[in-house]
């Protein structure tokens, strides 16, 4: 079941609550190889276990800082966008969507839909990266799992990924639907779920020992982005 939340906007607090403890498109490389798409077991994925189970267990998502580089990519990747709508097809924004599997959510938050059968991604790049991507015209290895995990959410014929670099060519590489990185996707997932139930498992049992002599602390801050 697919469900799309058209009106959400991306980065706001109510966009950071309907994600909170979902496993996410995104963050894909945390919980596997995408060389080898096989299933990660370092301590980027272990953290990131704790990291969903804390989201799920407080219903809460920690403030994240936000550098420079960010806040340029953000602009870049607007621009980027808004090139794509003015010379090859209509782009329409949306907050997220989310695809329940048998097991676990997974959820997306595409830079746009593009008519009833496609999406795009976009990146801004330095220019190194950018003259490799044109060259090799591939989509570059780090971002497999995010445009293919997009294709498995939402359903859809293709991708196009979008590298922009100021003062370069953007350049455009349409993504269609891997049936085999799909189903690696799936089954780390299925692993990757079984971790944080186990953990929040863990969790609940060790408060249940304590019993009435359980702390109990509030917060004392709502959610915010530190910009730098």
């Amino acid at each position: 079941m697919l469900e799309i939340y058209e009106e959400l906007e991306q980065g706001s607090e109510s966009w950071h609550q309907a994600r909170c403890g979902l496993i996410t498109c995104s963050e894909l490389d945390r919980i596997m190889t995408p060389a080898t798409l096989k299933v990660a077991n370092n301590d980027k994925t272990r953290q990131h276990v704790y990291e969903l189970a804390a989201q799920r267990v407080n219903q809460y998502v920690e403030p994240s800082y936000v550098g420079d580089n960010m806040i340029r990519g953000w602009a870049d990747e607007i621009k980027a966008r808004d090139k794509y709508s003015e010379l090859r097809d209509t782009v329409v924004e949306v907050g997220g969507m989310v695809r329940q599997f048998e097991t676990f959510k997974l959820w997306c938050s595409p830079d746009g839909l593009v008519g009833d059968v496609g999406g795009i991604e976009c990146k801004s790049r330095i220019q190194k990266y950018q003259l490799q991507t044109i060259s090799s015209n591939e989509l570059p290895q780090e971002y497999l799992l995010q445009v293919q995990g997009a294709l498995l959410v939402s359903g859809r014929e293709w991708w196009d990924f979008i590298s922009w670099s100021g003062g370069m060519p953007m350049w455009i590489i349409r993504i269609e639907p891997d049936l085999k990185v799909h189903q690696s996707i799936i089954d780390a997932c299925v692993v990757f779920e079984e971790k944080v139930q186990e953990v929040m498992k863990q969790y609940q049992e060790r408060l249940d020992k304590l019993g009435d002599d359980v702390i109990l602390t509030e917060r004392e801050i709502e959610q915010e982005i530190y910009l730098g």
